[in-house]
């Protein structure tokens, strides 16, 4: 088994069909079909099957491609660390957002990468915890910043905690309740959420802590921005990073609605994939976040990192 026939079965899967996996790793249709033949040959079984629509794995497929996704991400590590000894700083970094941290902290973080790494390729990922973390264990992706929810621990995995920031309640200008000033008030309201029901979000917990019913969410949504479309455009509610609403790009079609209750806060960090080093890309991206979490941290709208 060859690292050239891994990436090309790994190409083939996340492009679709062979011809796009050649020409993402610029070599011809014959050669990529050749070397996944050639792979099929050695683990005696067959790992595509190729269907109008594309190719699509097989149970063995499958298989192979959890593990065959640790050892590529692994060797791109190498690729890393070698890169840094002949003094190059023009790796990759990988890593997944849930909805509610990308405003400020990945902006910021960015620019602080960018200073000290201007060549590196970086790939963003925005999904929920529970899309993020797989891809984290077969190493996809480097590391997720995604919120840690009490009671679930991950043995595969590992937290590092960033910060808790502030959320308020967002609704659009104009709306019938912009100027409620309880939960109580908003029980009875469509609300928009991030995490489904039964998940222990901040919107949960927050009625909950106050001996209220949890309000009827309507919408669960896993992109930031079609939830604040919905939420500026629509009579749904929404909690929102308080800096977000503030924000002058959207302080003109949002409004916070000043509740006197507590909102809960999450708590979120870098899940990584336990017991694997980052590559130095990576680690140089994390310790960006760290930077910029440190510095949130000492404002109002948030609070210190915890754990």
């Amino acid at each position: 088994m060859r690292l050239n026939q891994i990436r090309d079965l790994l190409a083939i899967v996340e492009e679709g069909s062979i011809r796009g996996a050649a020409r993402r790793i610029g070599v011809s249709q014959p050669a990529v079909s050749k070397s996944v033949a050639q792979l099929e040959q050695e683990v005696q079984a067959q790992l595509l099957l190729r269907t109008a629509r594309g190719v699509v794995l097989t149970p063995a497929g499958r298989a192979l491609v959890v593990r065959g996704r640790v050892i590529h991400g692994e060797l791109r590590k190498i690729h890393d660390d070698l890169a840094i000894l002949r003094g190059r700083r023009d790796g990759a970094v990988a890593f997944g957002v849930s909805p509610a941290v990308i405003f400020p902290l990945v902006p910021d973080a960015m620019t602080r990468f960018r200073a000290k790494w201007p060549r590196a390729q970086v790939r963003i990922r925005e999904g929920m915890r529970t899309a993020l973390l797989p891809l984290v264990r077969d190493e996809t992706l480097d590391f997720t910043i995604a919120e840690n929810v009490a009671g679930r621990g991950d043995a595969d995995v590992q937290f590092r905690p960033l910060l808790q920031p502030e959320l308020v309640v967002a609704c659009r200008k104009g709306h019938p309740l912009a100027r409620a000033s309880s939960l109580k008030e908003l029980g009875q309201a469509n609300w928009l959420v991030f995490n489904g029901p039964g998940a222990n979000g901040a919107l949960e917990r927050s009625f909950e802590a106050h001996g209220l019913t949890s309000p009827n969410a309507l919408v669960h949504c896993e992109s930031y921005a079609t939830a604040l479309a919905l939420i500026a455009r629509t009579d749904l509610l929404g909690l929102v990073l308080r800096e977000f609403v503030e924000a002058p790009m959207t302080e003109q079609i949002l409004q916070h609605v000043n509740v006197r209750e507590k909102i809960s806060r999450p708590a979120l960090g870098i899940f990584s994939r336990a017991g694997a080093p980052l590559s130095p890309t990576a680690a140089a991206m994390v310790q960006s976040l760290n930077s910029v979490a440190r510095i949130l941290s000492g404002r109002a709208k948030f609070s210190a990192r915890t754990g």
